[in-house]
């Protein structure tokens, strides 16, 4: 199967020689994390079966742990979610999507810590500014953000999207439920409220910009999903969303004479495509999705914010008797693995191989696949 891996250390470093000297540094480290992820240049241990008949043995190298690579995200997720069961509320949740129109892209993609912070934190307070109203909830409500800045075709689109339990915290301390079952706020007053919040503050931030007079005039696109019952769901959700990357590995169909093939699914008709890419091409789509280092794509506002825990905790004790039911952790195996050779013995690391030197993309060292996990 071909992976991501793969597509860099082949193009890699015809991309590095021709933008490398105009690439953000978070996108050279995306680059070599990504090429030595699970090879000997991460380092990793020799394990060997413990039964005296089979004595099979396995290098297994160590994940580069980069938030941009296929094959690390997986361990992130779990133990992302082992956090939030602790936080989740025995109560349905909303899923809201909110999004720039194209208009603003461009200079999204020219200024990523500024607009993308304000599109997260706009959308947020917008969502939360409604949720007071009486008329929909008459509470504070709990806001998990999370960024995707891509489509299915790995085309810049940046938007967020909002996990929000139905309900919110009344001035008077208690819980408050969604006035309505299936609706928590008006999508259309939503979208002109984010998009007054939104156009004020980037007018501020940007004061030598000019904009069109379509973005005052058009309705931004909001989508509000209806609620999500089954405490299961909602972790599934949380899980897909929060470290989800542009592509996984397992949508790349091929990499052949400099084209890359991988498959797609239509939003309308929810059918699978194929698309076809110059390597360049599909790098080049792929990296711009690599965001700023340091920039936090996953944010909690309102009653899931850092500063309102203690409230946090006195809301989940008034719903203690529709607690969501505990979720039993994820087994980790360390070094009690089952041999995949004889399926009797165990696992047991006999040797450290330590790291490796790091070559480029395109080098010798990274030209060859090596020893995979």
């Amino acid at each position: 199967m071909v992976e991501l891996a793969d597509i860099v250390r082949s193009h890699g470093g015809e991309y590095l020689e021709k933008f490398g000297d105009r690439m953000p540094a978070g996108h050279r480290k995306a680059i070599e994390a990504i090429v030595s992820c699970r090879t000997e240049t991460m380092g990793g241990h020799l394990e060997c079966c413990d039964d005296s008949d089979c004595n099979h043995q396995r290098y297994s190298y160590h994940s580069c742990k980069n938030r941009n690579c296929p094959k690390c995200h997986g361990a992130d997720t779990n133990r992302w979610l082992a956090k939030r069961r602790k936080e989740l509320l025995a109560v349905p949740y909303f899923h809201v999507t909110i999004t720039i129109p194209q208009e603003l892209r461009r200079m999204a993609r020219s200024n990523q810590d500024r607009l993308y912070s304000l599109l997260m934190s706009t959308a947020a307070e917008s969502l939360i500014k409604l949720g007071l109203d009486s008329k929909y909830v008459g509470g504070k409500l709990a806001i998990l953000a999370v960024l995707h800045t891509w489509t299915r075709t790995l085309d810049h689109h940046p938007h967020v999207h909002m996990l929000v339990p139905a309900g919110g915290v009344a001035a008077d301390g208690h819980w408050r439920q969604a006035r309505k079952k299936k609706y928590l706020v008006c999508t259309k007053a939503l979208s002109k409220l984010f998009r007054g919040k939104f156009m004020a503050r980037v007018k501020k931030a940007f004061p030598e910009e000019s904009f069109p007079q379509e973005l005052w005039q058009t309705d931004w696109v909001v989508k509000i999903k209806p609620p999500i019952k089954n405490p299961k769901k909602v972790l599934d959700y949380l899980g897909r969303y929060v470290h989800r990357i542009a592509i996984a590995n397992s949508r790349i169909l091929s990499l052949e004479d400099g084209m890359v093939t991988f498959r797609y699914q239509e939003s309308d008709s929810r059918r699978w495509k194929t698309m076809t890419l110059a390597a360049e091409e599909f790098l080049r789509r792929y990296l711009q999705h690599v965001l700023p280092e340091g920039f936090h794509k996953v944010r909690y506002f309102g009653l899931w914010s850092p500063a309102n825990r203690k409230k946090l905790k006195e809301v989940q004790q008034q719903l203690a008797t529709r607690q969501c039911e505990e979720q039993p952790a994820e087994p980790v195996a360390a070094t009690g693995r089952m041999c995949p050779c004889c399926g009797k013995g165990v696992m047991v690391v006999i040797e450290v191989l330590p790291r490796r030197a790091r070559s480029p993309p395109g080098g010798t060292a990274l030209q060859a696949t090596g020893r995979q996990k």
